[in-house]
């Protein structure tokens, strides 16, 4: 078994634009955004927003994970199917834990517990995968720089027209997930990108400009996402 991610160079990974570097780039993210809402320090309001940023690397992150990673995984390792079906269950219950912070108020007395139960599954969640899934799908690839390549080129265009919110009911598997992600990218994208207008509520222009800007893009991506097989032949 090749070592951990966090134990090799970016040379080691098959260089920057090697899927592995390009997940392991996230994971300090993550965590830097996750010691900086659990400090004393921010406000409520600020907390809010790092809690919003928190839950969109961490869904397009795993989206793209679950429609372009796990699948070459199970592919062309033996163990595939036992490795990956562990990380969705935490995938599946992070979406179900986000839906119930959503639902409460920072003030909320549960609201705290919630946050922290999600967070320790997020960072259980990327031990996992640096530690086991990530090396484990670079041995089966045989350290191949130009599958590694081309499986982060894939990877990144998912993840940058993937949904950002969390959506329980989804499936966690393509072509499920990849069909229900392109309605569900403007949606999200929308609520990232605008809020209500004034006491009407009625959406700004540019609001829907965006949105309209993002449907497009998950479309697109989505006619790439069936092509990204081809990637993985021998």
């Amino acid at each position: 078994m090749p070592l951990p991610l966090s134990q090799q160079s970016v040379e080691q990974l098959g260089g920057e634009a090697s899927v592995l570097a390009r997940q392991r780039r996230d994971h300090p993210e993550l965590d830097r955004l996750m010691h900086l809402y659990e400090s004393p320090g921010p406000p409520r309001s600020e907390r809010q927003e790092i809690l919003r940023d928190i839950f969109q690397l961490t869904f397009s992150h795993a989206f793209a994970e679950e429609t372009v990673l796990w699948p070459a995984l199970r592919r062309f390792a033996a163990d595939g199917e036992e490795l990956t079906s562990r990380v969705e269950a935490e995938h599946q219950q992070i979406n179900d834990l986000a839906v119930e912070i959503q639902s409460t108020d920072l003030r909320d007395p549960g609201h705290d517990r919630l946050v922290t139960a999600a967070f320790a599954l997020i960072r259980e969640d990327i031990r996992d995968e640096e530690d086991v899934l990530l090396p484990r799908l670079q041995e089966a690839l045989e350290y191949d720089r130009v599958r590694l390549r081309r499986l982060g080129s894939a990877w990144e265009t998912v993840r940058r027209t993937a949904p950002t919110q969390p959506h329980p009911a989804v499936s966690r598997r393509p072509p499920g997930n990849a069909l229900a992600g392109v309605p569900l990218s403007a949606l999200d994208r929308l609520r990232d990108l605008s809020a209500p207008s004034g006491s009407g509520g009625r959406w700004t222009a540019a609001a829907l400009a965006a949105a309209a800007a993002a449907a497009c893009l998950a479309c697109a991506a989505a006619l790439r996402r069936r092509r990204v097989g081809s990637m993985y032949r021998r």
